[in-house]
């Protein structure tokens, strides 16, 4: 490859960052509704040929969003899993704590992840890898000789999800969070 041909590669890549950087700062500061086309061109001052040149419209950006949040999400959940104390259960709250955290600290880029339409596909031969990686952590926070450990995961995965949605919406209050994660990692993580 030429020195020019890779100087166009870099800037195409730089491009895209800025492009996701900033759907990402509008979603975050003034809802997903406000990240349009015209917007993102607007700001990123280029036309939007060129941002379709790199995205196909806001469906694909939001997917491409959403795949860096899942980067974010398990690269999160293993170092919450690492720093965790010693027991049986300290990882599986460690991993808990930490995505309830970020379902609220990153309200916009969680709703890309879950809640958005996108094309990314859960539990199947199409799941791009970085989601599976995040599942993994899941995984890997429960204790190694833990029954179903993966379907524990995916359960633990669900009622915090289901938790974080109904919390964010005021439909379950958030002083009786610690025992409601008691009683989860309870039932995920039998016996100390």
């Amino acid at each position: 490859m030429s020195i020019t041909a890779n100087r166009r590669e870099r800037e195409r890549a730089e491009r895209h960052r800025l492009i996701l950087a900033v759907a990402r700062e509008l979603a975050e500061t003034e809802g997903w509704e406000a990240v349009t086309t015209r917007r993102l061109a607007e700001r990123v001052e280029y036309s939007q040929p060129v941002l379709y040149s790199h995205f196909k419209g806001k469906d694909a950006i939001v997917e491409a969003v959403a795949e860096e949040g899942f980067a974010e999400l398990g690269d999160l959940l293993r170092r919450a899993h690492a720093e965790a104390g010693p027991g049986r259960r300290s990882g599986v709250r460690a991993v808990s704590r930490a995505y309830l955290d970020f379902a609220v600290e990153h309200e916009a880029l969680y709703q890309a992840m879950f809640v958005m339409p996108t094309g990314l596909k859960f539990a199947s031969e199409e799941t791009p890898e970085v989601l599976r990686s995040t599942f993994n952590a899941f995984v890997e926070a429960l204790p190694e000789e833990t029954e179903t450990r993966e379907g524990r995961a995916e359960l633990l995965w669900a009622a915090l999800h289901g938790i974080s949605v109904l919390s964010a919406t005021g439909r379950v209050p958030a002083e009786h969070g610690d025992a409601r994660l008691d009683l989860l990692i309870d039932g995920i993580v039998p016996g100390e």
